[in-house]
């Protein structure tokens, strides 16, 4: 039981610095680094939400490390197309502050 709380209050935390890194920042970088950790922050609490425990010992729910497992490899994915619409954007632009992007509008 503490366990599954300690880990409930990391993936809070995980959440909260992540929703921070994406809302407050301006650097494209910064901004996919704080969608990562929010995602981060999400599996973990999938997997705490599968914790059991049988006879005494602690266990996965098998469901939930397959949504997890799911989870982690759609994250790469949209990762590796935001890392690469970042190096095309600062290829065109020569930055990677949004509010200089903003400007660049019809």
């Amino acid at each position: 039981m503490v366990e599954e709380i300690f880990l409930a209050n990391i993936a809070l935390i995980l959440i909260i610095i992540g929703i921070y890194g994406i809302a407050a920042k301006r650097n494209l970088l910064k901004i996919i680094i704080g969608m990562e950790i929010l995602t981060i922050g999400v599996n973990l609490n999938i997997l705490v939400m599968g914790l059991r425990e049988k006879n005494g010992e602690i266990y996965i729910d098998p469901l939930s490390q397959s949504m997890t497992i799911i989870s982690i490899a759609i994250g790469a994915c949209v990762a590796a197309i935001a890392i690469a619409i970042l190096i095309n954007v600062y290829r065109h632009y020569k930055s990677l502050d949004t509010g200089k992007l903003r400007r660049l509008r019809w």
